[in-house]
């Protein structure tokens, strides 16, 4: 089994800043490609940051700049770094991870149970 949990959401000022956890724990050979997704009210929930297991990582335009994913595969935990909030980023943080539980098999993607972010004066 593979459990995925996001840790660090609240509720922040805009301008302020955050930092996201992402712990992908049980089960696992290699975690592979990780995302942070946002789902506002109402809304789809969408890509916002992704990251590779070399590290190579991509944003949503709207996010370019004040967004930072990085990982640490000693620690299984992937973290976003949310800088110069704004009340649009509002809304739960979704983290999807691809991993391979045993070498040689698929890989397998999990979700956590995501962390409430909401930016408000």
């Amino acid at each position: 089994q593979v459990q995925v949990v996001e840790s660090g959401g609240g509720l922040i000022q805009p301008g302020g800043s955050l930092r996201l956890s992402c712990l992908v724990s049980g089960n696992i050979f290699k975690i592979y490609t990780v995302g942070w997704y946002c789902q506002a009210p109402e809304k789809e929930r969408e890509l916002v940051a992704v990251i590779t297991s070399s590290g190579a990582a991509r944003y949503e335009d709207t996010v370019k700049g004040r967004f930072t994913i990085s990982r640490d595969d000693s620690k299984k935990t992937v973290s976003l770094q949310i800088n110069s909030v704004r009340p649009e980023d509002s809304g739960v943080y979704y983290c999807g991870a691809y991993v391979q539980q045993t070498p040689g098999t698929d890989l397998e993607h999990y979700w956590g149970p995501g962390t409430q972010v909401t930016v408000s004066s």
